[in-house]
C-alpha cells in the first residue's frame, strides 16, 4: 500500500500529532490554534481528510497516526526524485549538495547509507 499525499498545510497537522499522540481531537484543535492560527473548524475539516486517506484516526475522539512522520517523509522526497529529477538519484544527490559545505560527519553518514542502499 503506498504512503497517502499529504499537502503542506495538512502535513503541518500532521506534525503535531507526531509529537504529542496519542491527544484528544479537542487538544489537536487547541494546538493548531495556538501553532497554525486555525479555527476549530478548520482544524476538524483537516482531521476529517487525513482520516478518510488512512493518514490518522479519530477513534472516539482520540486521534492518532496510521503512518509515522518517516513514511511521509519518504514518501515525499520519492515523488520529489521522480517529478523533478525524473528518477534520477545523482541528480538530487548533486542538486541537494549543490553549493553547500558538508561536514565531515555528514559526508560519512551519506556514504553510510549509500553504501548500505546498494544491491
Amino acid at each position: 500500500m503506498s504512503t497517502p499525499i499529504i499537502f503542506e498545510s495538512e502535513y503541518r497537522c500532521c506534525l503535531i500529532v507526531w509529537e504529542h499522540e496519542p491527544l484528544k481531537s479537542a487538544k489537536l484543535a487547541e494546538l493548531c490554534k495556538e501553532q497554525l492560527g486555525w479555527a476549530r473548524t478548520t482544524t476538524y475539516t483537516v482531521l476529517k481528510r487525513l482520516s478518510d486517506r488512512g493518514v490518522l484516526q479519530n477513534k472516539n475522539t482520540m486521534v492518532t497516526s496510521l503512518i509515522s512522520k518517516e513514511q511521509a517523509q519518504v514518501s515525499e522526497v520519492n515523488g520529489l526524485i521522480e517529478k523533478k529529477f525524473e528518477g534520477n538519484v545523482p541528480a538530487f544527490m548533486a542538486a541537494f549538495v549543490n553549493g553547500r559545505k558538508l561536514k565531515k560527519e555528514e559526508a560519512d553518514a551519506l556514504r553510510a547509507i549509500i553504501d548500505s542502499a546498494k544491491e
